[in-house]
């Protein structure tokens, strides 16, 4: 595990995110302690995927917002500015099924150029988990209330709006295969 990896990234989410935007850093660390839950899962990913959570929503830093979508803006700044770990600005440019809203503003072409999607599903799930049992302002929550508060927090028919609803079947899925992986876990 390299724990100088979680400490950096969060280092330079607390940056972007505390003082511009501190709803969105309560959420990251929210994310953060979700993935600290499951890092029995991913054995010696457990720490890249910490890393991911707490820096998945970096691109919404106003200084980032280059495109306006915020995962684009992420992996890039991540990429070009910090020439971080080629798997952990994947995981941050393609997390909570990215692909779909990249796809509603047309850049699926772009992030799919410039970030291809992980082959390893069990870390694409478990940021999924994360973010999607995770409030705004940090705290636990069901998957479907969380999908119900990004609808009515953006609208349904909003560009959010109509991603959240082609993303909400495999949002579901992937919660529930890790869920599934938690319950299945020795106590």
């Amino acid at each position: 595990m390299n724990e100088a990896l979680s400490k950096w990234a969060r280092q330079v989410a607390e940056a972007e995110l505390r003082e511009s935007i501190p709803r969105r850093w309560a959420h990251s660390q929210g994310v953060a302690r979700r993935a600290a839950e499951v890092a029995g899962l991913l054995g010696n990913d457990a720490e890249l995927l910490t890393s991911a959570a707490v820096l998945h929503d970096v691109g919404y830093a106003p200084r980032l917002a280059l495109t306006g979508f915020h995962a684009l803006d992420g992996a890039r700044f991540l990429r070009d500015v910090h020439a971080a770990d080629e798997r952990l600005v994947r995981l941050v440019a393609n997390h909570s099924l990215a692909l779909l809203e990249a796809d509603e503003r047309g850049l699926r072409d772009v992030l799919e150029a410039e970030f291809p999607l992980l082959d390893d599903q069990r870390l694409v799930d478990a940021l999924v988990y994360c973010d999607m049992t995770t409030t705004p302002d940090g705290g636990v929550t069901s998957v479907d209330a969380r999908l119900a508060e990004i609808t009515a927090r953006y609208g349904s028919e909003s560009l959010v709006g109509r991603f959240i609803r082609r993303a909400a079947p495999g949002i579901v899925a992937a919660v529930g295969r890790v869920e599934a992986a938690l319950a299945a876990q020795p106590r």
